[in-house]
């Protein structure tokens, strides 16, 4: 599997964030995106999950579900943990499971992977940051899903959180995934670099 970017071309709000990128992720492998803020990092990521609208180029899916969209395809993992306050740690999960479909695993196990199953009937409202970062981690596992898209993934994650995420993105990966991950901080696993110019 290849996800391949052909020429692309970034305007936001009428102005132009990048253009003429190109840029290669394969199975297997991680593909971090590097550059100061206001560059365009998350942007891309973005695009690539169809929540922005190209304004040129191509971003293709080489190798995946032929009769599945790159969206379908991908998880988008952005700064801002999508979580509902008022469900418990396990009904957000399982509202994520039941909203993306596809290929399922049990939330209970999705908990215990990031080290949350001890507070499954929390109300997600009383979570650190750091645990809202772990639940948000977990729905990467709730549903299967071979492209991960990451908007700064470690933000909010002590130590022993980032040894336990790069473990599970290598987990991903030796099953044929592929990680696209736009970041300040190192990943804590091999990556190629791909640096995207602009403003600070």
């Amino acid at each position: 599997m290849r996800l391949c970017g052909r020429g692309i071309r970034c305007v936001r709000g009428g102005r132009e964030v990048f253009s003429a990128l190109d840029f290669e992720a394969s199975s297997g492998a991680t593909l971090a995106v590097t550059g100061p803020n206001g560059s365009g990092k998350t942007s891309l990521l973005r695009l690539v999950a169809g929540l922005l609208t190209l304004a040129g180029g191509t971003i293709d899916l080489e190798g995946g579900g032929a009769e599945l969209s790159l969206p379908e395809q991908a998880h988008y993992l952005g700064h801002r943990d999508a979580l509902k306050p008022a469900l418990s740690v396990q009904e957000n999960l399982e509202f994520w499971r039941d909203f993306l479909g596809g290929e399922t695993f049990d939330p209970a196990q999705s908990l215990a992977a990031v080290g949350l199953d001890h507070a499954a009937r929390l109300p997600a409202a009383y979570l650190s940051a750091g645990q809202r970062r772990r639940l948000s981690i977990a729905r990467l596992l709730a549903v299967r899903r071979p492209v991960w898209l990451l908007d700064e993934p470690t933000n909010a994650l002590d130590a022993a959180g980032q040894g336990l995420f790069a473990g599970l993105m290598n987990d991903h990966l030796a099953r044929g995934g592929l990680i696209v991950a736009a970041t300040h901080a190192p990943l804590g696993l091999p990556a190629r670099e791909l640096r995207i110019g602009g403003a600070s």
